[in-house]
């Protein structure tokens, strides 16, 4: 790539505003690496500062020897590189869903810590069209099959993804004439990994004109496609649904009467915000709950609960969601709690037995369901405050930040 060109893939990418700082996650393969280049060309010009971190997962035994080559390539460029490691794996779940989430856990910290604008993340044009593959055959609807987006939020971080435009075999063809090596990850080879599987499907498909660069031409049209049906889902949301304390209430009616795909992103929006997984469920899953909810029924998803009466659908906090949740500080669950708090308190959800001595909750207007997911301050067993139960007690119980406002309202 030419200085032209370099230049004008990072200031498309920051055509709002430049950054005074960013930050590139760098793995040490040949996407990531090419990136780090790219981004210290494009920094030095307008003065930006570039820091660099790797993530060691502690999975396998080379990642020490690949975030010392980072290193060495970082001190060359004179970029200050972190490596951030990873203990957390238990054995349980998705090993690679699992990583994934503990990459950005520690890169939104690492960038917090630094005080950086965005932290740049080195997906390509051929990660478009392999994980467009991959969404095809789980039989994703427009929202899973829809490109990447350039520019995300992730645990109070903002990241971005300027190379999705961008081949691979072009930035391997920019190392190469750099003469930089880059580091090739094993795991990459085994077919047991759905992304593997597609690369495979890919180099099949290129001689019948499905090549990387097409099929990421396509997820860039459903992108704008799903823009197109987010904006129609935000002015929907403003006249059939309301927040309340917490809880997500449609009007049953309205929702039950718009297109399907309309209802299945309220729901899901709904869902995830209360919830706060990284995702929405898959849309089999939120098809089953809406015909449940149509028919009257009570069902859960998600770390959710959903009720139909008087005319009204209520998404609320499953309580058994967060039975065992406990906290030694004012924050739990999605809420923060601000009043007279004193060390050795804990809060955790609010019990029928709780409930039972306090009839006053009756007045709040909300669900008794909806209070057992709620937060109790408590002191050595003693329930000392329920907020959102009548029994406030000098506390007061708030969403937290990064949870306050249900997206598809437009707060």
């Amino acid at each position: 790539m030419t200085p032209t060109e370099i230049a004008a893939l990072f200031d498309r990418h920051f055509s709002d505003a430049l950054p005074s700082s960013v930050g590139v996650a760098v793995s040490g393969g040949s996407d990531s690496l090419a990136l780090l280049h790219l981004a210290a060309d494009w920094a030095a010009c307008h003065g930006i500062a570039v820091h660099a971190a790797t993530v060691d997962h502690g999975l396998r035994p080379e990642a020490k020897d690949e975030a010392r080559h980072v290193s060495d390539l970082c001190a060359g460029l004179n970029i200050p590189h972190s490596v951030l490691s990873w203990q957390g794996w238990d054995g349980q779940g998705n090993l690679q869903a699992e990583a994934r989430k503990a990459r950005y856990h520690l890169l939104a910290e690492w960038g917090q810590a630094h005080d950086l604008d965005q932290i740049l993340i080195g997906h390509t044009q051929d990660d478009q069209a392999e994980t467009f593959l991959i969404r095809l055959c789980r039989k994703s609807g427009v929202e899973g099959l829809a490109a990447m987006q350039p520019v995300f939020d992730r645990h109070g971080q903002r990241f971005g993804r300027p190379l999705l435009g961008v081949a691979r075999d072009s930035l391997r063809e920019l190392l190469q004439a750099r003469h930089v090596t880059w580091c090739d990850d094993l795991s990459n080879t085994d077919p047991t990994f759905d992304r593997v599987r597609a690369r495979e499907a890919l180099r099949h498909l290129s001689p019948l004109g499905l090549a990387a660069e097409t099929l990421a031409a396509v997820s860039r049209n459903l992108a704008s496609a799903r823009d197109a049906l987010d904006h129609v889902t935000r002015q929907t949301a403003q006249t059939c649904c309301r927040v309340e304390h917490g809880d997500v209430v449609f009007e049953a009616a309205s929702l039950f009467a718009l297109p399907d795909e309309i209802t299945h992103r309220l729901l899901g929006s709904a869902l995830k915000w209360i919830s706060g997984s990284e995702y929405a469920p898959r849309s089999e899953s939120i098809a089953k709950l809406r015909a449940a909810l149509r028919a009257g029924q009570t069902a859960t998803l998600s770390g959710c609960l959903a009720t139909a009466a008087r005319g009204e659908i209520r998404l609320t906090r499953e309580a058994g969601a967060v039975q065992g949740l406990i906290s030694q500080t004012p924050r739990w669950d999605r809420w923060e709690i601000t009043g007279p708090w004193q060390e050795g308190m804990q809060i955790r959800a609010l019990s029928s037995r709780d409930l039972s001595g306090l009839p006053e909750w009756r007045d709040t207007g909300l669900p008794r369901k909806s209070l057992l997911a709620s937060p109790a301050v408590c002191y050595d067993e003693i329930l000392i405050s329920a907020p959102l139960a009548g029994f406030a007690q000098g506390f007061a119980a708030n969403l937290l930040p990064n949870r306050a406002n249900l997206p598809v309202l437009g707060d």
